[in-house]
């Protein structure tokens, strides 16, 4: 199995990223140089996360050259409208010390402004045209929503990033993906956000199907999940500030699931949603001023 996927703009990414969601600015640098350093070349932030100058102070501390990492970001709502898109990818830019973008996504649709979620894709794809973003795409778009984009723009996304995980594996998700030739990427890709919202007496970490899988393969469950995405044809962001699981999330290329042990993992879907439920996102609830660089 290759350590990357090509996306449907025929760009080459690395399948296995390393995320920064709520990760402190202040751990942020120190983790992401630790996650290079062990052999990650994608890096996943976002506006929203408030903690992209950190990411690209990572990529400069760690010696490793621009050109060999993977830079992915997302516009956050609160930037959504054609003019406010292309302003905001400065802004991403700008705190980032980069140039060009790989990839940015659209952090989550606005239903309630759908005209704005279109003119903010609609900026994506001028970037896109300019060379300024290689490669871009969505994040938490339902099958309908993903629908109606493709009805109004000409650039089909080149990735969907949502929740997926043995938990929460949204196949009507994943099947809209597959369908248009959009690569999902999982965000909580061993259902994290299982550990820390709702019935915490109940975690993928301690699920008795993974654990005798990782068992059998003298891996973790985290690993055990990781390697689920991966056979499966997704890339996964998992994040950690912690030096050895960093390390150890990284070392699941040298072993492989059968088709059984796949299906079992597929099998634990509860359908049960850890984030927030996409169509609820609306600016009044989730604005955030994202400031300039």
């Amino acid at each position: 199995m290759s350590m990357n996927v090509t996306l449907n703009n025929g760009v080459v990414m690395p399948a296995l990223g390393f995320g920064v969601f709520q990760t402190p600015p202040e751990q942020t640098v120190a983790s992401v140089v630790e996650a290079l350093r062990v052999g990650y070349r994608l890096i996943d932030t976002a506006a929203s996360y408030f903690n992209e100058r950190e990411v690209g102070e990572g990529i400069r501390q760690s010696g490793i050259d621009r050109s060999e990492v993977f830079i992915e970001t997302k516009l956050w709502i609160s930037d959504y409208g054609y003019d406010e898109a292309l302003h905001s990818f400065d802004k991403s830019a700008g705190k980032l010390g980069v140039e060009q973008i790989d990839l940015l996504l659209l952090h989550q649709p606005l239903p309630t402004d759908f005209d704005k979620t279109i003119g903010a894709y609609k900026a994506l794809e001028t970037l896109l045209a300019d060379g300024r973003v290689r490669a871009i795409g969505v994040s938490n778009f339902m099958p309908d929503v993903l629908a109606d984009l493709l009805a109004q723009t000409s650039v089909v996304p080149a990735v969907n990033q949502v929740e997926v995980h043995p938990y929460f594996s949204q196949p009507d998700v994943l099947a809209a993906n597959a369908e248009h030739g959009i690569l999902a990427q999982a965000w909580s890709p061993m259902g994290g956000i299982t550990s820390y919202r709702g019935d915490s007496s109940r975690s993928t970490f301690n699920d008795p199907v993974i654990g005798q899988i990782a068992q059998a393969h003298g891996k973790t469950p985290a690993q055990v999940m990781l390697r689920w995405h991966l056979q499966e044809g997704r890339s996964a962001i998992p994040k950690s500030v912690n030096p050895e699981r960093i390390a150890s999330n990284f070392d699941v290329f040298g072993f492989e699931l059968s088709t059984d042990e796949l299906a079992q993992i597929d099998g634990l879907d509860t359908g049960v949603r850890g984030g927030p439920e996409p169509a609820a996102v609306t600016l009044e609830a989730f604005h955030r001023d994202i400031p300039e660089a």
